[in-house]
């Protein structure tokens, strides 16, 4: 097992009417930054709640936060923060809005005017921040438990991550009911997020951390038991639970203590997101098989490990288990309707000519052997169409 140091201050409210504890969270004198989504928090009853549990403060709101989150839609949250002289922010929705808020809550206090030197730069710039509360509304990315944050910048099509001590939310709100409203895509992205997260971390070298290994199949057949209840819809209160619950472990650290995480189908993903518009999910459902191929001799271990105690396949080499854990893991991205080819998303062999220039460009090299650069990435993502 590798080396080590874990830390994750956030404290957790988990279940079902939670929302209104936010009253005992945040100080009665604070001026709250409110910043949420497109808007649903409003027709699904959460900003009712939110509102309502906030009484006695001042409270400054700002929507619109986009998936993806960008720097430019942000950056007016920051002017907006400073001149109201907000001192604590409250992300009320998924993985965009949390990590924009993160961004947000930086921002406020930074000196620079330049505000993309704290998502290229991050812990080696952020000096302080505003305080964050989440409450969380669409399972998936993990970010209401991570000190990660994940931002866009539309002017020069980047999609970068930062991180970040001052970034870890001081509480995060849990209630499974806030899900009922997620339509079927959100859905979709948010089991498929989860799994891959948590795919980073395990199919990756082999670090003997068994117990990590056990957490990460954990997750992994959890949420394929799950997945067909919470595909069907049905406003089940245990299965939901489960399934946020599931997103929040598969990112918060702890699988990844000991290990040496992989993290190229991200890296790659980012840049098709920012070149093409992908969903997040939708983008690293596409490049993650494509990279498991790509990688087959150096991931043949860890992938036989997972043919063998999540997918069940016991019979053929060791060679053979690793491949059709990469079949049975694309079969599970399609039965809850992901696709997993460029072509799906009518992206052709010319269009990719502009990711693998800006990895040329930029000289990134990826995953957990330092082997994925610009050449490699060209293949991976003819693999992808």
């Amino acid at each position: 097992m590798e080396n080590f140091n874990y830390y994750n201050p956030v404290k957790i409210v988990f279940g079902k009417g939670t929302i209104g504890q936010i009253d005992k969270l945040i100080e009665p004198d604070a001026k709250v930054l409110l910043t949420y989504g497109g808007g649903s928090i409003k027709t699904n009853g959460v900003y009712k709640q939110v509102i309502g549990a906030l009484k006695g403060r001042k409270v400054v709101e700002f929507g619109g936060i986009e998936p993806n989150p960008s720097i430019e839609t942000c950056g007016k949250a920051v002017e907006l923060g400073r001149r109201e002289k907000v001192n604590f922010v409250l992300a009320v929705g998924g993985g965009s809005v949390i990590d924009g808020s993160k961004f947000i809550a930086a921002a406020i206090p930074f000196k620079n005017k330049n505000l993309w030197q704290i998502i290229e730069k991050g812990s080696g710039v952020i000096k302080s921040a505003l305080p964050i509360g989440v409450v969380l509304t669409l399972p998936a990315t993990g970010s209401e438990m991570n000190n990660i944050s994940v931002m866009s910048r539309n002017a020069t099509l980047e999609k970068k991550a930062f991180r970040s001590e001052y970034s870890y939310p001081k509480f995060s709100i849990l209630d499974p009911e806030t899900t009922y409203s997620l339509d079927r895509r959100q859905l979709r992205n948010g089991l498929v997020d989860a799994f891959v997260h948590v795919c980073e971390q395990y199919a990756t070298k082999n670090s003997n951390a068994h117990l990590q290994d056990r957490h990460a199949e954990g997750i992994f057949k959890t949420l394929v038991q799950i997945a067909p209840v919470v595909m069907s819809g049905k406003k089940d209160y245990d299965t939901r639970a489960t399934f946020m619950w599931c997103a929040t472990q598969a990112l918060n650290g702890l699988t990844a203590c000991g290990t040496i995480g992989d993290w190229s189908t991200h890296g790659i993903g980012h840049v098709l997101t920012a070149f093409f518009g992908l969903a997040h999910a939708e983008s690293i459902a596409v490049v993650l098989p494509a990279v498991w191929k790509y990688e087959l001799s150096s991931k043949t271990n860890k992938l036989a490990m997972l043919a063998e105690n999540v997918w069940g396949i016991k019979k053929g080499s060791k060679k053979q288990k690793a491949a059709a854990a990469i079949e049975q893991t694309v079969k599970f991205f399609h039965s809850v309707g992901m696709p997993t080819k460029l072509s799906n998303y009518d992206i052709t062999k010319k269009d990719i000519t502009k990711v693998i220039a800006r990895f040329k460009q930029t000289g990134l090299v990826l995953g957990e052997n330092h082997d994925i650069g610009a050449k490699a990435v060209e293949k991976i993502l003819k693999i992808c169409l």
